[in-house]
């Protein structure tokens, strides 16, 4: 499976369950990823370097394999907890965003290397000429 159809999976859950404006579902995605990442996601471009681009675009391997842990986490929690709303999928959110921040924690325990990177993947930028 796909970190997207992992995605789709979570916010069609949502949908089916009183997530229907984009800002909630914008917030309840910045729960998740705040707390595997310890960033916002507006934080996590920043450090990117990233304008307008889709931050799953420029994720390192390891940082789509934890989003998708932490989506994937946070349905099947939300599911087990018949969580209904805004403020019972947050909760489910930020429990499935924990088992993420978990592994990282441990994965970066045992080499010595932070899991999230400003590594992007940008053209370079062009150098004018004088």
């Amino acid at each position: 499976m796909t970190g997207q159809e992992t995605r789709n999976k979570l916010t069609d859950y949502w949908q089916q369950n009183d997530i229907q404006k984009d800002e909630e579902f914008a917030f309840l995605t910045n729960i998740i990823h705040q707390e595997w990442t310890g960033l916002t996601v507006k934080d996590h471009k920043n450090l990117k370097g990233l304008k307008t681009q889709n931050l799953r675009d420029h994720m390192s391997e390891a940082e789509l394999i934890f989003t998708a842990l932490a989506e994937l986490s946070t349905r099947q929690i939300a599911e087990s907890e018949k969580a209904k709303g805004l403020a019972q999928n947050a909760k489910a959110s930020k429990k499935g965003g924990a088992i993420a921040k978990n592994a990282r924690l441990e994965l970066e325990n045992k080499t010595g290397k932070s899991m999230i990177t400003n590594e992007n993947f940008l053209p370079p930028s062009k150098k004018r000429k004088k």
